[in-house]
Protein backbone atom coordinates (compact mmCIF):
# COMPACT_ATOMS: atom_id res chain seq x y z
CA UNK A 1 0.00 0.00 0.00
CA UNK A 2 0.97 3.68 -0.94
CA UNK A 3 2.90 5.02 2.19
CA UNK A 4 0.60 8.13 2.20
CA UNK A 5 -2.61 6.12 2.29
CA UNK A 6 -1.24 4.09 4.46
CA UNK A 7 -0.73 7.40 7.28
CA UNK A 8 -4.15 8.34 5.77
CA UNK A 9 -6.31 5.24 6.50
CA UNK A 10 -4.19 4.72 9.92
CA UNK A 11 -4.83 8.76 10.79
CA UNK A 12 -8.64 8.87 9.88
CA UNK A 13 -9.80 4.86 10.18
CA UNK A 14 -10.39 5.06 13.95
CA UNK A 15 -12.89 8.07 13.49
CA UNK A 16 -14.73 6.40 10.52
CA UNK A 17 -15.42 3.42 12.68
CA UNK A 18 -16.37 5.51 15.66
CA UNK A 19 -18.58 7.16 12.95
CA UNK A 20 -19.91 4.07 11.94
CA UNK A 21 -20.39 2.29 14.87
CA UNK A 22 -22.14 5.50 16.64
CA UNK A 23 -24.69 4.46 14.06
CA UNK A 24 -25.76 1.70 14.80
CA UNK A 25 -24.78 0.44 18.36
CA UNK A 26 -24.75 4.51 20.06
CA UNK A 27 -22.16 6.20 21.74
CA UNK A 28 -21.14 3.52 24.34
CA UNK A 29 -20.17 1.11 22.23
CA UNK A 30 -18.91 3.36 19.81
CA UNK A 31 -16.63 4.60 22.30
CA UNK A 32 -15.30 1.13 23.11
CA UNK A 33 -14.81 0.76 19.43
CA UNK A 34 -12.93 4.02 19.02
CA UNK A 35 -10.65 3.02 21.43
CA UNK A 36 -9.80 -0.07 20.07
CA UNK A 37 -9.22 0.70 16.67
CA UNK A 38 -7.03 3.57 18.11
CA UNK A 39 -4.69 1.17 19.65
CA UNK A 40 -4.79 -0.79 16.80
CA UNK A 41 -3.91 2.16 14.45
CA UNK A 42 -1.15 2.80 16.53
CA UNK A 43 -0.25 -0.83 16.45
CA UNK A 44 -0.14 -1.02 12.87
CA UNK A 45 2.01 2.63 12.56
CA UNK A 46 4.77 0.93 14.77
CA UNK A 47 4.95 -2.95 12.79
CA UNK A 48 5.12 -0.48 8.97
CA UNK A 49 6.98 2.30 10.08
CA UNK A 50 9.43 0.98 13.10
CA UNK A 51 8.76 4.56 15.01
CA UNK A 52 5.82 6.08 16.65
CA UNK A 53 5.46 9.96 16.19
CA UNK A 54 4.33 12.02 19.27
CA UNK A 55 0.89 13.09 17.85
CA UNK A 56 -0.76 9.64 17.14
CA UNK A 57 1.02 8.66 20.58
CA UNK A 58 -1.20 11.80 22.51
CA UNK A 59 -4.53 10.78 20.23
CA UNK A 60 -4.31 7.12 21.33
CA UNK A 61 -3.32 8.23 25.25
CA UNK A 62 -6.40 11.00 25.40
CA UNK A 63 -8.76 8.99 23.72
CA UNK A 64 -7.61 5.75 26.01
CA UNK A 65 -8.22 8.20 29.09
CA UNK A 66 -11.47 10.05 28.25
CA UNK A 67 -12.93 7.25 26.41
CA UNK A 68 -12.42 4.97 29.38
CA UNK A 69 -13.86 7.71 31.48
CA UNK A 70 -16.94 7.64 29.05
CA UNK A 71 -17.26 4.00 29.79
CA UNK A 72 -16.59 3.75 33.56
CA UNK A 73 -18.72 6.99 34.29
CA UNK A 74 -21.10 5.91 31.55
CA UNK A 75 -21.21 9.88 30.54
CA UNK A 76 -20.76 10.34 27.20
CA UNK A 77 -19.33 14.28 28.23
CA UNK A 78 -15.76 12.96 28.46
CA UNK A 79 -15.44 11.95 24.55
CA UNK A 80 -17.06 15.05 23.74
CA UNK A 81 -14.49 17.00 25.67
CA UNK A 82 -11.64 14.83 24.52
CA UNK A 83 -11.18 16.76 20.87
CA UNK A 84 -11.38 19.57 22.88
CA UNK A 85 -8.68 18.84 25.33
CA UNK A 86 -6.50 17.42 22.39
CA UNK A 87 -7.06 20.60 20.42
CA UNK A 88 -5.95 22.80 23.72
CA UNK A 89 -3.10 20.28 24.02
CA UNK A 90 -1.80 20.72 20.18
CA UNK A 91 -2.21 24.43 20.31
CA UNK A 92 -0.66 25.32 23.50
CA UNK A 93 2.16 22.71 22.78
CA UNK A 94 2.85 24.86 19.77
CA UNK A 95 2.32 28.25 20.46
CA UNK A 96 3.98 27.41 24.29
CA UNK A 97 7.27 25.88 22.03
CA UNK A 98 7.07 29.08 19.77
CA UNK A 99 6.98 30.98 23.07
CA UNK A 100 10.64 29.41 24.34
CA UNK A 101 11.75 29.58 20.64
CA UNK A 102 10.89 25.75 20.54
CA UNK A 103 9.57 24.74 16.83
CA UNK A 104 7.80 21.62 17.54
CA UNK A 105 5.65 22.02 13.85
CA UNK A 106 8.72 21.85 12.37
CA UNK A 107 9.72 18.21 13.82
CA UNK A 108 6.80 17.08 12.96
CA UNK A 109 6.34 17.66 9.38
CA UNK A 110 10.42 18.73 9.13
CA UNK A 111 10.79 15.46 6.70
CA UNK A 112 8.25 16.40 4.07
CA UNK A 113 9.46 20.70 4.00
CA UNK A 114 12.54 22.37 4.30
CA UNK A 115 11.71 26.01 5.09
CA UNK A 116 13.59 28.57 6.39
CA UNK A 117 13.07 29.31 10.37
CA UNK A 118 10.88 32.57 9.86
CA UNK A 119 8.17 30.36 7.85
CA UNK A 120 8.62 27.78 10.57
CA UNK A 121 7.67 30.30 12.89
CA UNK A 122 4.87 32.04 10.79
CA UNK A 123 3.43 28.07 10.09
CA UNK A 124 3.67 27.39 14.18
CA UNK A 125 1.87 30.42 14.78
CA UNK A 126 -0.88 29.75 11.83
CA UNK A 127 -0.99 26.12 13.49
CA UNK A 128 -1.23 27.20 16.78
CA UNK A 129 -4.03 29.75 16.65
CA UNK A 130 -6.12 27.09 14.15
CA UNK A 131 -6.18 24.43 17.01
CA UNK A 132 -7.13 26.66 20.08
CA UNK A 133 -9.87 27.67 17.37
CA UNK A 134 -11.09 23.90 17.04
CA UNK A 135 -10.90 23.51 20.55
CA UNK A 136 -13.14 26.34 20.93
CA UNK A 137 -15.50 25.21 17.78
CA UNK A 138 -16.07 21.63 19.47
CA UNK A 139 -17.18 23.33 22.63
CA UNK A 140 -19.57 25.29 21.18
CA UNK A 141 -20.69 21.97 19.29
CA UNK A 142 -21.13 19.63 22.00
CA UNK A 143 -22.72 22.53 24.30
CA UNK A 144 -25.36 23.53 22.07
CA UNK A 145 -26.30 20.40 19.53
CA UNK A 146 -27.41 17.25 19.71
CA UNK A 147 -25.16 14.16 20.33
CA UNK A 148 -25.64 12.72 16.64
CA UNK A 149 -24.73 16.48 15.42
CA UNK A 150 -21.84 16.53 17.28
CA UNK A 151 -20.59 13.44 16.06
CA UNK A 152 -21.01 14.22 12.55
CA UNK A 153 -18.98 17.73 13.17
CA UNK A 154 -16.65 15.42 14.51
CA UNK A 155 -16.58 13.36 11.47
CA UNK A 156 -17.39 15.35 8.57
CA UNK A 157 -16.74 19.07 10.21
CA UNK A 158 -13.31 18.53 11.47
CA UNK A 159 -11.81 17.16 8.96
CA UNK A 160 -12.70 19.20 6.01
CA UNK A 161 -11.80 21.84 8.16
CA UNK A 162 -8.65 20.71 8.90
CA UNK A 163 -7.84 19.95 5.07
CA UNK A 164 -9.06 23.62 4.00
CA UNK A 165 -6.59 25.06 6.60
CA UNK A 166 -4.02 23.37 5.78
CA UNK A 167 -3.96 23.90 2.14
CA UNK A 168 -4.90 27.31 2.49
CA UNK A 169 -0.66 26.84 3.80
CA UNK A 170 0.39 26.14 0.56
CA UNK A 171 1.30 29.85 -0.40
CA UNK A 172 3.29 30.04 2.52
CA UNK A 173 5.07 27.02 1.55
CA UNK A 174 5.61 27.26 -1.59
CA UNK A 175 7.32 30.84 -1.33
CA UNK A 176 9.44 29.07 0.91
CA UNK A 177 10.89 25.95 -1.23
CA UNK A 178 14.03 26.63 -1.72
CA UNK A 179 14.83 26.81 -5.28
CA UNK A 180 15.08 23.93 -7.67
CA UNK A 181 19.00 23.47 -8.15
CA UNK A 182 20.28 22.27 -11.37
CA UNK A 183 21.91 18.41 -11.51
CA UNK A 184 25.49 18.98 -10.94
CA UNK A 185 27.38 15.51 -13.36
CA UNK A 186 30.15 14.10 -11.54
CA UNK A 187 33.14 13.96 -13.81
CA UNK A 188 33.76 10.88 -15.58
Amino acid sequence: MNPQLRRLALDLGPLFVFFIAYRFVGIYWATGVFMVAVLLALVLDYVFERKLSPVPIMTAILVVIFGGLTLYLKNALFIKIKPTALYLLFGLTLLGGLYFNRLFLKYVLSLGFELPESAWRTLTLRYGIFFLALAGANEIVWRNFSESFWVDYKVWGVMPLILLFSMSQAPLLMKHQPANKPDIKQPD
